[in-house]
């Protein structure tokens, strides 16, 4: 495939605009240089050569959202990583372990039986941890639903073994889509009020808050703007997708479907992609170049009603801009990587989830995250395992 044209690939494909995720980078990257810095967000994009092109341009850091995404950009090479959620289960706990041999990982926690199951595992491997506590800012998620929820959490995972207390994290996730920007902003500024007073009154009870995490794509140059927020987790500005476009502007499309024209029939057009091939969390996906209004989606097929003039014809090629494009990544196996409109590299989709060449148990048999980790460690059915990510690694 590599030297094609992009619009002569097998259909859906998932396409990488090269150029324009190296200027959304750029432009993140400049937009973040004051007080608050960017820790970006690993799901937007689960690709080791992006996070490496991320941290490049000055991010602190990466974010994740699963503890197979911190296995994989650990395996990578890369360090400073958050897993943005509270981490349960015996064997996921046991892997965050492990990537803690070689990694500086922090984790967020909400109640006090996470974190000394946190604390057990970390004992067994003889690991240190990092903790930021969790704070609920109105997305009524997970997160401590009070200062004193805060405050007594602290206590416990300040007292407990192989836990380093490190600060607090809040999400103001139900603010990012806002499409009323001063509405946005007075959503903002109630999460972010509510985030600094429980920093407030964690250093005033003596605890570290070197960390105050938040932010996202939707909210960054708001939140960034608050004295005390330290770092932001935003991510999908990589790549861009329908649901915020149009909220953020100053970044632009680097992301998108490959589809074919597979029937027309007067004002009817079909494309042979659907939910399996294309997220659609929240606004309708988009055509690119074309008035065409979604009609629905099916698991195989994207039903869009256009003009009669329309010039979409059957068996033609068009792009489409997912919804959201995390799920939309973590369909595909692969990034189609083009560059004026030319495939010039492929590269592998990681941390997909267990099972979905994103974890497997014998990366964890060596002695840390690393070890027996590589190009020549693979699951039967050719991928690396726990996310490859290497350089010239090919699934």
């Amino acid at each position: 495939m590599i030297g094609r044209s992009r619009h002569e690939l097998t259909t859906p494909a998932l396409l990488l605009d090269l150029p324009v995720v190296r200027r959304n980078i750029l432009r993140m990257a400049v937009r973040t240089r004051g007080p608050t810095r960017l820790r970006p967000h690993v799901k937007s994009h689960k690709s080791a050569e992006i996070a490496r092109m991320q941290i490049e341009a000055g991010a602190i850091g990466l974010t994740a959202a699963t503890v197979w995404e911190a296995a994989a950009m650990a395996a990578a090479g890369m360090d400073e990583l958050l897993i943005a959620n509270e981490v349960v289960g015996e064997e996921k706990l046991r892997c965050l372990a492990e990537i803690a041999r070689n990694t500086h990982v922090t984790v967020a926690v909400d109640h006090v039986r996470n974190a000394e199951a946190l604390s057990a595992a970390a004992g067994v491997v003889g690991t240190k941890i990092g903790v930021l506590i969790d704070v609920d800012v109105g997305l009524r998620r997970c997160g401590v639903r009070s200062q004193r929820e805060a405050r007594v959490l602290a206590e416990q995972v300040h007292q407990l073994p192989g836990l380093n207390l490190r600060g607090v994290m809040g999400y103001e996730g139900h603010c990012a889509l806002e499409p009323d920007r001063e509405a946005r902003a007075a959503s903002v500024r109630t999460a972010m009020e509510r985030l600094l007073a429980v920093a407030d009154v964690l250093r005033s009870a003596g605890f570290p808050v070197e960390v105050v995490s938040a932010g996202g794509t939707g909210t960054f140059d708001l939140t960034g703007c608050y004295p005390g927020v330290t770092e932001l987790q935003a991510g999908s500005y990589v790549f861009m997708d329908s649901s915020r476009v149009d909220l953020v502007p100053d970044f632009e499309t680097g992301l998108t479907v490959l589809a074919t024209v597979a029937s027309r029939h007067r004002n009817t057009v079909v494309l042979d992609c659907g939910k399996k091939t294309v997220g659609v969390d929240f606004a309708p996906p988009r055509i690119v170049g074309e008035a065409a209004k979604v009609r629905y989606v099916s698991e195989e097929h994207t039903v869009f009603d256009v003009d009669s003039d329309c010039g979409l014809e059957l068996g033609q090629r068009v792009e489409l801009i997912p919804s959201y494009c995390p799920t939309t990544i973590n369909l595909h196996d692969i990034f189609y990587v083009v560059r004026d409109g030319v495939v010039i590299d492929i590269w592998p989709v990681l941390a997909r989830g267990p099972g979905r060449g994103g974890w497997h148990e014998q990366v964890f048999r060596q002695s840390g995250a690393r070890d027996g980790v590589g190009a020549g460690d693979r699951t039967g059915d050719g991928r690396a395992v726990c996310g490859e990510g290497g350089e010239g690694v090919r699934p």
